[in-house]
């Protein structure tokens, strides 16, 4: 029987919110979309079925950035810009870091190995591990990087179809963008203006809408024209324009979240909509806006179990940036004889494990240090150590106990 179920805002108060479940759903389905690219050569089913507008790993993309839009909003407003700087900085270099460093220094050279029979020649080629980690100081860690030619070795043998090591990082630098567009905005003071914020997001799907920032046929799910950026890399419109109307949306929800009805009657008919645009087109005006909702709905939906996933421990950070190199790695070794279930099933528990070590040794360790201050150690070693404090006085049971200071008698 389909029944309401409150407004949005009744998540908010509720640690349990469905959140973290859905989170790790999404890192999930990124998994699986890789499968048929990596293990086979081609995209995953929804692209063809979409028309090519839409993948299922980019669909989950765009649930992460609506979901990452409502959190984020919130902390761009309460914390000053520095403090929120930090915050974001703690939740995506640690994991990141991590996820580079393992498959540069453990992953490939373990691949290496399997190629040659030897480690020799691995650390010195040009493009070996040392050379990939300082490059990407210089450029976002996206599409063609690769580690003494490993992938490239697995392209030649047939066993690999992408040449890249993490191909699926190149969303951060669009995250990052939309990260600094939240703070610039929360610094002007207008992310507390809920109807600049929901204008901002009316303007930019009215750009969607227009077909500027159509996506070409012909290219893949992350490609089309854009603008090469320091840092970032090429930054490609369509993408710029749908992941940020996505983050958009997700924060017009948090401002107006006790005005948004979580219906079941409307979670069905997003559904329609989300279904019928992917298959017959207008996925990017009419299916990202359905998605969203949904994503909420089922925040609110989920039983009570369920939405207790992700409370302790969040994974799906870590699922997302090792689930690539894992699938690249089980390609190379032949994986793909198992069938897509049989590499899938592989790479998930791989995943799944990197994903957890990652969360209970680098990521939450780092997010410990959200409340540090710069120099604050410093200054309290310099004031030298404390006075002890004085002896204290045996008192008479006649005696009667001391008043606190300030406090006088009546």
């Amino acid at each position: 029987m389909l029944r309401p179920r409150g407004t949005l805002a009744r998540i908010l108060d509720d640690r349990a919110n469905g959140l973290g479940a859905l989170r790790l759903l999404l890192a999930a389905t990124v998994v699986v979309s890789h499968v048929f690219p990596l293990g086979w050569g081609h995209p995953d089913p929804l692209w063809l079925w979409s028309g090519r507008q839409t993948d299922l790993g980019k669909a989950a993309v765009l649930g992460f950035f609506a979901l990452s839009g409502f959190v984020i909003t919130e902390s761009a407003r309460r914390l000053p810009p520095g403090r929120y700087l930090w915050h974001r900085a703690l939740r995506i270099g640690p994991g990141l870091g991590g996820s580079l460093l393992f498959s540069a220094a453990v992953l490939m050279p373990a691949l290496y190995w399997w190629q040659h029979g030897t480690l020799g020649g691995f650390w010195t080629r040009p493009d070996g591990p040392l050379s990939y980690l300082t490059s990407l100081g210089s450029a976002a860690p996206t599409t063609g990087w690769d580690v003494s030619g490993v992938i490239a070795e697995g392209v030649r043998s047939g066993t690999n179809f992408d040449r890249s090591l993490n191909g699926a990082l190149w969303s951060l630098k669009y995250e990052l963008l939309c990260y600094l567009a939240a703070g610039l905005l929360a610094a002007l003071g207008l992310l507390r203006r809920r109807a600049f914020v929901a204008s901002a997001a009316l303007a930019l799907w009215l750009l969607v809408a227009s077909g500027a920032v159509d996506l070409p046929a012909e290219v893949p799910p992350a490609g089309g024209p854009g603008v090469a950026l320091p840092l970032l890399g090429l930054v490609t419109f369509h993408l710029a324009a749908t992941l940020g109307l996505a983050f958009l949306l997700g924060g017009v929800l948090r401002l107006y979240a006790e005005r948004v009805p979580l219906h079941d009657a409307l979670a069905l008919t997003a559904a329609l909509v989300l279904t019928g645009s992917a298959r017959w087109g207008g996925f990017a005006v009419l299916g990202v806006p359905a998605l969203v909702y949904l994503l909420f709905w089922a925040a609110s939906a989920l039983p009570r179990r369920w939405r207790a996933i992700g409370v302790r421990g969040d994974y799906s950070y870590g699922v997302y940036v090792f689930g690539f190199p894992v699938e690249q790695a089980l390609a190379l070794t032949g994986a793909a004889r198992f069938g897509p279930l049989g590499f899938l099933a592989g790479a998930l528990a791989v995943t799944g494990l990197l994903a957890a070590l990652s969360w209970h040794l680098v990521e939450a360790p780092a997010l410990r240090l959200r409340s540090w201050i710069p120099g604050q150690r410093r200054r309290t070693a310099g004031r030298g150590p404390r006075p002890p404090a004085p002896p204290r006085q045996p008192r008479t049971p006649s005696q009667p106990p001391p008043k606190p200071p300030g406090v006088t008698s009546p």
